[in-house]
């Protein structure tokens, strides 16, 4: 079962990044509870300690270091791999869970929140799986896994003009963990790449998306029963509980009520 598949990942070190709420909070702490060492980033690192402190009184095995960082800006990325590498020796799994939507259609959307959207979104997923296989290589870590949190929006454009940039940056990401699956084949590794392509989960995205209208985004969440980020960690487990020769190129998830 799952617990018996997980256990080789027992002490090793995952970087969730997005950490500090929703999706990213929930693998974060699954990851922990399954005894791994997860470095957890986001901007504001508050709701990632009071985390690693809940997980710590839980008693869970594993632990969670939290680590400030803006995934927009190359260098402080590359300052957290530093880092990593030195408290931690590298990264043996890497989830790319930050992403953001911003309310700008193509028609009259504004560059500034596109260009958020392709650094955080595209950019940042990136440069995050450059480093983390470099990581692996200089330490001939051959078994390394790289998760994407896709979306449904990664894989069909709805006619909702507030999230077709964002639908572009995410069918970014359907092509990257492919090219990403193809590299690691002619590299000659059994590093495995993944993504995880959810329809509407409930946290606090929608709210981000329609911050000027709270009533718009409550109401999104409050049509059908959504996904939870729960069900989000349980798949990101089932993913890295595959066996060896098993790589699971993209779980496609909707609440069972989702229409689109």
């Amino acid at each position: 079962g799952e617990a018996g598949a997980m256990e080789r990942w027992t002490g090793r070190v995952a970087l969730v990044t997005g950490a500090s709420v929703g999706i990213g909070a929930a693998v974060a702490r699954a990851l922990v509870q399954h005894g791994m060492k997860v470095v957890g980033c986001a901007r504001s690192v508050d709701k990632i300690e009071k985390l690693a402190a809940e997980c710590q009184s839980a008693g869970y095995p594993g632990t969670l270091i939290p680590y400030k960082c803006d995934l927009s800006n190359e260098e402080e990325i590359l300052s957290m791999f530093s880092a990593i590498k030195t408290l931690h020796q590298g990264v043996d799994v890497c989830i790319n869970n930050a992403g953001l939507a911003r309310p700008e259609p193509l028609l009259s959307g504004k560059t500034e929140g596109w260009r958020t959207m392709i650094d955080v979104n595209v950019m940042a997923v990136s440069i995050c799986t450059r480093e983390a296989y470099q990581s692996m290589k200089e330490r001939n870590i051959d078994d390394g896994h790289i998760i994407n949190i896709n979306s449904m929006n990664g894989h069909s454009v709805v006619p909702q003009s507030v999230v077709h940039f964002y639908s572009a940056t995410k069918y970014a990401v359907t092509a990257l963990t492919e090219g990403l699956r193809q590299e690691l084949r002619e590299a000659k590794t059994h590093i495995r790449a993944t993504c995880i392509s959810p329809g509407l989960v409930e946290t606090g995205f929608a709210f981000k998306l329609h911050d000027n209208d709270p009533e718009r985004a409550a109401a999104t969440y409050e049509s059908i029963r959504c996904l939870k980020a729960e069900d989000m960690a349980n798949a990101v487990i089932y993913v890295l509980s595959a066996p060896p020769h098993v790589q699971i190129g993209d779980i496609q998830m909707r609440p069972t009520e989702q229409i689109s």
